[in-house]
């Protein structure tokens, strides 16, 4: 069922020329005379790109067909793919590494995720907000240096690079956001 453009707002996501968009900026003006404008900043939810488009009252726009269900990190298949399965199915789901982007790096071993599906293709994987990792390589940290607002390179098991704080050494736990790819803070010092 189509929306009218009275219902739009932010956040709202819709379908144009056959791809799902998600509003991130809505405005309505109306000018002196004439009719009112309804104007909508759109990012496409699978290629990232933004449009502009104004709607006048009465406009109608096409809802997509997006579902979304929860779905357990399987394996690594190889050649950029990863398996993914449907626990209430046990059907295995496909899905790129162009779709992933970075959460590929914080997938572990039957990690429940999130999937949002546009016409039953995965186009937007939901990992939980916080992953612990240990820290593969650093430079070693100070002796009683606990600045937090000084970072440091340091990369994890699989070779993701984020910054931590200097006090971060080799073997110590970390927390990183999912969201964002960065450190978070410090979970379990390595033990020597």
């Amino acid at each position: 069922m189509p929306y009218d453009v009275s219902d739009l707002h932010k956040g709202v996501k819709v379908q144009l020329d056959g791809e799902p968009y998600l509003i991130t900026e809505y405005d309505f003006m109306k000018p002196g005379k004439g009719q009112a404008i309804y104007r909508c900043k759109m990012r496409n939810m699978i290629t990232g790109s933004t449009t502009e488009k104004a709607y006048r009252p009465g406009d109608k726009i096409d809802q997509p067909d997006l579902s979304e269900k929860t779905i357990h990190f399987s394996y690594d298949e190889g050649d950029g793919f990863y398996v993914f399965i449907d626990p209430n199915t046990n059907d295995e789901i496909r899905i790129d590494e162009a779709t992933l982007g970075r959460n590929v790096y914080f997938l572990e071993d039957d990690m429940e995720c999130s999937v949002l599906l546009f016409n039953n293709r995965p186009i937007e994987v939901t990992l939980p907000v916080f992953v612990e990792k240990v820290i593969a390589e650093t430079e070693p940290g100070e002796k009683g240096n606990t600045a937090t607002n000084t970072l440091k390179p340091a990369k994890i098991e699989n070779g993701y690079e984020i910054h931590v704080p200097l006090f971060v050494n080799q073997g110590d736990t970390v927390k990183i956001d999912t969201r964002t790819g960065e450190y978070s803070e410090r979970v379990k010092k390595a033990t020597i």
